[in-house]
């Protein structure tokens, strides 16, 4: 069988590899090989929730996998045909289901297929999008791609029992090349999430991000929701979407601190087209468009780099990064792949 080689410690050398080869190799249909897997990490290897987008993708795309397993630092992956299909899955930690959804959706999609699913996790955890970031940053930036899905959240999950509940729905997708530049509006939408945590507290510190915000000449608008949850926790988004831009920044209440784990500073200090997060999250749809992919960012991230390196390789798509006063041009060639059919 002809596998695509590909080294998991390339660049930051973290699970956005394994993410986007196995979501390439199910829409191209080419098998990868992936060695070296999270190896420069503190514990190396393939993690539960890596493993809980192995295994679900492995069931929607009828595939072969060796080396799914918790620690394993090399996996062959091999697609078969991507089906419709109705799943209820449980990570049983709190791993987060936000980087899940980023394998399935464009997997699902892009492939022209349909997916139901009731997944349990994480839904606002550490190193990773907030689902509300996935449900309201996310989703506007695929729908200008082309992509559809869906969002509900019944429960909120944080660290460390998890336990959250997510019902996603994907439909079928024709993708789109999008141009995305200068930021034009000074207005923002806020959302904050809690649970189990006294109203008053939570208050307090929204409070301070409106202050703070209105200081800077923006708007916002403000929508908190106590929601039911197994642990305590609470999660912020502040996001700003415009004919030609989309930017959202998000954070987790840090309980020592008493405090957001927010930088503000971040949304008013980009005027570009995309946050830094956001700009390698658009690379795998952005491959396989059928024109060019362009969009300006305040700075390139490794996690942006790497998944790049990736996606070319498995696609063969062309890609350039130029320099422009104050930030970035990212050029992305799509490939319009004659095998998503």
């Amino acid at each position: 069988m002809n596998f695509l080689k590909i080294n998991g410690a390339h660049g930051e050398g973290g699970g956005q590899i394994v993410r986007s080869a196995i979501t390439l190799s199910c829409i191209t249909n080419q098998p990868i090989h992936l060695e070296n897997i999270r190896k420069n990490r503190k514990n190396e290897g393939l993690k539960p929730q890596h493993l809980a987008a192995i295994k679900i993708l492995k069931k929607i795309s009828n595939a072969k996998v060796i080396g799914d397993t918790l620690g394993s630092t090399e996996l062959k992956f091999i697609p078969g045909e991507i089906k419709n299909l109705e799943l209820n899955e449980d990570v049983k930690t709190a791993g987060s289901i936000s980087l899940i959804l980023q394998v399935l959706i464009p997997a699902v999609s892009i492939s022209q297929k349909k997916l139901s699913l009731i997944i349990k996790g994480g839904t606002d955890v550490m190193w990773s999008p907030t689902m509300n970031y996935t449900k309201y940053v996310l989703k506007e930036a695929y729908s200008r791609m082309g992509i559809r899905f869906e969002v509900q959240i019944t429960k909120r999950g944080y660290y460390p029992k998890g336990e959250g509940e997510v019902i996603v729905e994907v439909f079928p997708s024709e993708i789109k090349s999008i141009k995305l530049s200068k930021r034009k509006k000074q207005k923002l939408q806020l959302k904050c999430s809690f649970s189990k945590i006294p109203i008053q507290i939570i208050e307090k510190k929204i409070d301070a991000i409106k202050e703070e915000v209105q200081k800077h000449n923006f708007e916002i608008e403000i929508e908190m929701k106590e929601d039911e949850a197994s642990d305590s926790g609470s999660s912020v988004l502040i996001y700003s979407v415009d004919e030609n831009s989309i930017i959202g920044i998000d954070g987790l209440f840090n309980k020592k601190t008493q405090n957001f784990d927010l930088d503000v500073k971040e949304i008013f200090d980009n005027s570009f087209g995309m946050d830094k997060n956001m700009a390698d999250m658009l690379v795998v749809p952005a491959s396989l468009g059928s024109d060019i992919t362009k969009f300006e960012v305040h700075e390139i991230t490794k996690h942006l780099e790497t998944n790049l390196f990736v996606t070319s390789k498995i696609t063969g798509c062309k890609y350039g990064i130029g320099k422009i006063p104050d930030g970035y041009e990212v050029i992305i060639e799509g490939i319009s792949n004659t095998s998503i059919k």
